[in-house]
C-alpha cells in the first residue's frame, strides 16, 4: 500500500461537510494484477494468455460527531475507471452507502456465496451465460445497513433501474431496460445458539421487485437464501434462487430461471486450500409447450496456494448446456497467478 497524500475530509464528503465539520482525512492506493493461461475445448482459444490489472483508491475521515467516511473508487483492467461508493458510518445508527452498481449492494452481493478456493463455477474461463440474481446492485443506489444485533444483519437498499456511473449534479435521463423503481431487501444470520458446535453457521435470504412501464411486462421479482457452515478447516455451501423475469410475449421468452448451486472448500494449510462447486441454472419459458425447459450446468475443481503477496491458482470448469443451449458443452483448464502491491 502506497500513501499518496493527505486531504481534507471536504474533498471526500462534499455536501456532508454541512452537516458538522471534520478532522483531516487521508487517501491511499492498492493494487494488483492477475495473469493467467486458459485452454479450451471445443472452442477457439486464440492467445492464451491474458493479464488484468485493478487500482483501488480509498478515501476516509471522520466527522466532528464520531461519524466516519469512506470512498472507494476502483479502475479495473487498463487503468480503466469502474465505479465509486461512498460508506457514511453513522455508529450505533447503522451505515449508509450509495454506489454507482459494483455489485456489492443488496441481493447482487448474495449471488453465489459457495466457499471456494478461487473463483465461482460461473467465473473463470468460460462464457456460461448463465443468469444469476442481481437486484439494485448493478444499478446506481443508495442501500442502509443496520448495526448487527445477537448475529443479525439487516440491509434495504433502492435504485431507478438499469441506471449506472451518473455524474454529480446529473440523472439518468430516460427509464432504462424497460425498469423503473427497484427495491432489495436481504437479513444475513449467524447464530450460534450458545453452543461453541455452531459458531460457524451462516444464513442469508434476500428479495428484489421492480416496476416496468412497458406494455407485455410486468414487475421482475428475485429471490436468493443459502446457508453456510465453516466447521475447522472445512466450509460447506447450499443456495437457491429464483429470476422471475416479468416477461410474458411469446413462448420463446423466459419466464423465470430456478438457480441451485453449492460448494465445499477446505483448507488443508494456512496457504493451501482446494475447492469444489456447482452451480445449475433452469430457464423456464412463458409457454411451455412451444420450447422446453434447459438445464445448464457448469462445475469446478480448484487449488490455490498463496505465498504472501503471491497467489497461484488451478482449476478445471465444465459446462453443460452453456447459454442454455443444448448441447452446448464446453471445458477449460485455467491457470492463474494474482500478484498484490
Amino acid at each position: 500500500m502506497n500513501k499518496l497524500t493527505k486531504v481534507g475530509c471536504s474533498a471526500i464528503c462534499g455536501s456532508l461537510a454541512a452537516i458538522t465539520s471534520a478532522s483531516a482525512g487521508e487517501m491511499t492506493v492498492t493494487g494488483g494484477v492477475d495473469m493467467s493461461w486458459v485452454s479450451l475445448s471445443n472452442d477457439v482459444t486464440g492467445n492464451p494468455i491474458g493479464i488484468g490489472s485493478n487500482l483501488t483508491f480509498k478515501g476516509s475521515g471522520e466527522l466532528d460527531n464520531g461519524w466516519t467516511v469512506d470512498l472507494t473508487v476502483a479502475n479495473l483492467n487498463a487503468s480503466a475507471y469502474s465505479t465509486t461508493a461512498i460508506d457514511i458510518g453513522m455508529g450505533g445508527l447503522g451505515k449508509l452507502n450509495i454506489n454507482q452498481g459494483n455489485s456489492g449492494n443488496g441481493i447482487d452481493a448474495f449471488d453465489d456465496k459457495m466457499p471456494t478456493a478461487w473463483e465461482e463455477p460461473w467465473g473463470g474461463g468460460l462464457t456460461t451465460g448463465i443468469v444469476l440474481v442481481s437486484g439494485v446492485g448493478t444499478s446506481q443506489n443508495v442501500q442502509y445497513t443496520t448495526p448487527t444485533v445477537f448475529g443479525t444483519t439487516l440491509t434495504v437498499a433502492a435504485a431507478e433501474m438499469g441506471q449506472t456511473d451518473i455524474n454529480d449534479k446529473d440523472s439518468g435521463g430516460s427509464k432504462a431496460d424497460h425498469r423503473g423503481k427497484g427495491y432489495d431487501a436481504t437479513i444475513n444470520i449467524n447464530p450460534s445458539f450458545g453452543t461453541e458446535a455452531l459458531a460457524g453457521l451462516n444464513l442469508y435470504l434476500g428479495g428484489h421487485n421492480s416496476e416496468t412501464y412497458t406494455a407485455g411486462r410486468n414487475e421482475v421479482y428475485e429471490g436468493v437464501a443459502g446457508v453456510i457452515f465453516d466447521l475447522g478447516p472445512v466450509s460447506l455451501g447450499y443456495g437457491r434462487q429464483g429470476h422471475v423475469t416479468g416477461l410474458n410475449k411469446t413462448g420463446s421468452d423466459a419466464d423465470f430461471y430456478r438457480n441451485t448451486h453449492y460448494g465445499v472448500a477446505i483448507n488443508l494449510t494456512d496457504d493451501l486450500s482446494v475447492s469444489y462447486g456447482s452451480h445449475e441454472s433452469v430457464k423456464h419459458y412463458v409457454n411451455i409447450t412451444t420450447a422446453n425447459t434447459v438445464r445448464a450446468r457448469v462445475q469446478s475443481y480448484q487449488i490455490a496456494y498463496t505465498m504472501g503477496g503471491a497467489s497461484l491458482r488451478l482449476a478445471e470448469f465444465k459446462g453443460d448446456n452453456l447459454s442454455y443451449t443444448r448441447h452446448n458443452d464446453k471445458d477449460a483448464t485455467v491457470v492463474s497467478m494474482a500478484l498484490a502491491f
